[in-house]
């Protein structure tokens, strides 16, 4: 699995575990922007993430780094950036 997609799927997982049902509810609970989050989850698919901005969507869905990236799907991963 590539890692943007691996990470764009855990960031749909703790959406749903915590009832959030847009990328606005996202952004109102992470303070991430909204042009931000839509290019991750949205439009721009290939886009990875800085880690910084992963630690605040990950405190807006109620998780932690270390949480997120617990998921057996990252052990596995192939880099997905395009400076290869």
């Amino acid at each position: 699995m590539q890692l943007n997609d691996a990470i764009r799927e855990r960031i749909n997982f703790f959406l749903k575990k915590k009832g959030l049902s847009s990328l606005w509810d996202l952004y109102k609970s992470s303070g991430v922007p909204k042009s931000t989050i839509n290019a991750l989850l949205g439009t721009e698919k290939n886009r990875l993430p800085r880690l910084p901005t992963l630690l605040h969507i990950c405190e807006g869905l109620d998780t932690n780094l270390n949480e997120f990236f617990s998921d057996p799907m990252f052990l596995d991963i192939e880099d997905s950036s395009e400076d290869k």
